[in-house]
């Protein structure tokens, strides 16, 4: 008969090694989605459950310019088709994407209309079928780099026009839109905005530089996009704070960016866990001698992955680092490329236990876009 204390032991020991178990994870091998004479690069990528999704720009060398592609997998990721996404005689580039069920939406800036205006796609049916394409924008402006998010029939997006950051919402899957609203406003240069929703609550982040040096800036609103908070300083750092990514899960909110305060580029990483109200100290999460950037971020509950691009090996590779305690404590930087060509633009995308990385590579001579799964078990 076992005393109390082997039987404390025993479960401690249990508890331990299941710990340990739960939160490994295995990764597949390096698969190449594209495989063109022209280059393929600036991936993202969505998911839900067993169905991924990936957009890039693309030039096909059949037209001579710049295209947006689609690639999708309804096995996980063990087999993909592909579909053209635009037909333009102008560059089309930038592309996000985001996901909900069935309904799937794009975004990128186009160059038809002489400048750049942002455009929209959706598939009802799991990208077998597509919408033409709208312009969401239509401005006298400079409109570039939009991001997109999704929940229900409420579609949400954010780009840079002009140097300052704008939003448009539509709540009826893509039909009607709101008009554009001006969300920074600020007297300096406000670019690369990223978005993320969780019900009605919209978190915007982008970089600007109002006080003299680039710093990472967030607004929320609370009510669909109605009404929204004053601009929030994020870094307050003395040196440059730049190229944000945001994850969001509850009132759980993580932000991530390049910032250049320890010398050279190192990914930094803050977090709220009262909707935007408080923040975290900054944290550097690379903390490597090479140059560290173009981060991508994704939570599911108090799980958050971050991947960005990593000189420390003398190349450019993709490096993950993972927390399971919302950012407390971190993994190991995991370098998941490992390729001998240049590795960049990581996107990343979350489901449950399983994770889905694409980046752009080199590695076959020209750029072309890379994927990789990660099974936590």
């Amino acid at each position: 008969m076992k005393t109390f204390r082997q039987i404390f032991i025993t479960v401690v020991i249990s508890m331990l090694l299941f710990t340990s178990v739960a939160y490994g994870i295995t990764w597949t091998a390096n698969k190449r989605l594209t495989n063109h004479v022209g280059f393929s690069v600036y991936p993202a990528i969505a998911v839900d459950g067993l169905n991924i999704y990936v957009v890039w720009h693309d030039d096909p060398q059949e037209n001579g310019n710049i295209q947006i592609y689609f690639k999708k997998s309804d096995d996980g990721g063990a087999t993909w088709t592909k579909k053209r996404l635009t037909w333009n005689t102008s560059v089309s580039m930038n592309p996000a994407i985001a996901v909900d069920s069935s309904n799937i939406y794009v975004v990128w800036h186009d160059y038809r209309l002489g400048s750049p205006e942002i455009y929209f796609k959706k598939s009802d049916d799991g990208g077998a079928t597509w919408t033409t394409s709208r312009n969401l924008t239509n401005s006298a402006g400079y409109s570039i780099c939009p991001s997109i998010a999704v929940d229900g029939s409420n579609i949400y997006v954010a780009w840079q026009e002009d140097y300052e950051i704008y939003f448009k919402k539509s709540a009826d899957g893509g039909a009607t839109w709101t008009a554009s609203i001006n969300l920074s406003n600020t007297v300096g240069l406000s670019g690369w905005p990223a978005i993320a929703v969780d019900g009605s609550d919209i978190h915007v982040v982008w970089n600007d530089d109002t006080l003299g040096n680039y710093e990472i800036y967030f607004k929320k609103s609370d009510d669909g996009g109605a009404t929204w908070s004053k601009n929030k300083n994020l870094t307050n750092n003395a040196s440059y704070s730049y190229d944000p990514a945001i994850a969001v899960d509850g009132s759980n909110i993580y932000v991530v960016w390049e910032d250049w305060t320890p010398g050279n580029p190192e990914i930094y990483f803050k977090k709220s866990d009262d909707g935007g109200a408080t923040w975290s100290k900054n944290k550097n999460l690379a903390n490597n001698l090479g140059d560290s950037w173009d981060c991508a971020i994704a939570a599911d509950g108090s799980n958050i992955y971050v991947v960005w691009s990593d000189y420390t090996l003398g190349n450019y590779e993709i490096y993950f680092k993972k927390s399971n305690d919302g950012g407390a404590t971190w993994t190991t930087s995991k370098n998941l490329s490992n390729n001998a060509g240049l590795s960049d633009e990581p996107s990343i995308a979350v489901d449950g236990s399983n994770i889905y990385v694409v980046w752009t590579d080199d590695t076959p001579g020209n750029y072309d876009i890379y994927f990789k799964k990660g099974v936590l078990y």
